[in-house]
């Protein structure tokens, strides 16, 4: 039996009727909401974490493949833990090729949560160490660095709602090692974005800058703080005192 399939029946055993219903909420399924259409079996992550670990080393590309065609989004959602696993697992060369994949299926990472657990991982860590261009990938330092981070101005211009997310969730990586440029070039591009997903992630990334440099995102907020979406601004906000916050806030 192939192992997608042995995954789906694992997962499909898990199903909860009841938490479904909840988790179609949450994720704003219905017409006109940024989830829409998307179905739920409705299984927590902690057990799709563990139905990952069981099968990432079996399974292939081709079985992630499968998994994110799924129209349930626990099957997606297992299928990019799987990708995280082997990625942290795999050589520079098999890194490569998880890179790859996972930049040619973003249609199908297509909600936040998808987003959030496993692009900076994936993405955020392959720009971040390795040459992931067009050769196999190496550790930083092994030669001279070709890859370019374009790849993530090209995806903060998308149409996509997730793409533009991607870009900014993968300087997650970056901002943990202490590197802030792309942070705060993708935010000023963002600023105008119409979603409330990019605001709250854009505000996010900016507050995780301001928790290890806010000289960095002071200066962000002292230029850009009065045309910021509120919600974008409260976000990177929140670890300001209280007077702080009350004075950006009286920008917007």
């Amino acid at each position: 039996m192939a192992i997608f399939i042995k995954i789906q029946k694992e997962l499909n055993k898990l199903a909860d009727k009841q938490q479904a219903i909840i988790l179609a909420r949450f994720f704003k399924t219905g017409p006109g909401q940024y989830g829409a259409g998307d179905k739920f079996l409705g299984i927590k992550v902690p057990q799709q974490r563990l139905v990952a670990k069981k099968y990432y080393r079996e399974a292939t590309l081709s079985d992630v493949a499968r998994l994110l065609h799924s129209p349930y989004h626990e099957h997606r959602l297992t299928g990019l833990i799987i990708l995280v696993l082997k990625f942290s697992q795999s050589n520079p060369l098999e890194q490569q090729r998880i890179y790859n994949f996972y930049l040619k299926n973003t249609k199908y990472i297509n909600n936040w949560d998808l987003v959030d657990v496993t692009t900076p991982q994936i993405v955020g860590v392959c720009l971040l160490q390795m040459d992931c261009q067009s050769e196999p990938c190496l550790p930083a330092g092994r030669r001279q660095r070709r890859i370019s981070r374009q790849i993530l101005y090209k995806l903060v211009r998308s149409p996509s709602l997730w793409e533009r997310r991607i870009a900014i969730l993968a300087t997650f990586t970056f901002i943990r090692a202490w590197q802030f440029d792309d942070t705060i070039k993708l935010a000023e591009i963002l600023l105008n974005d119409p979603h409330d997903l990019i605001h709250k992630a854009v505000g996010w990334m900016l507050r995780e800058v301001g928790k290890r440099d806010q000289t960095t995102l002071i200066k962000f907020l002292n230029k850009n703080a009065g045309r910021m979406p509120r919600t974008m601004l409260r976000y990177a906000i929140e670890k300001f005192s209280e007077d702080k916050r009350r004075y950006y806030l009286n920008k917007v």
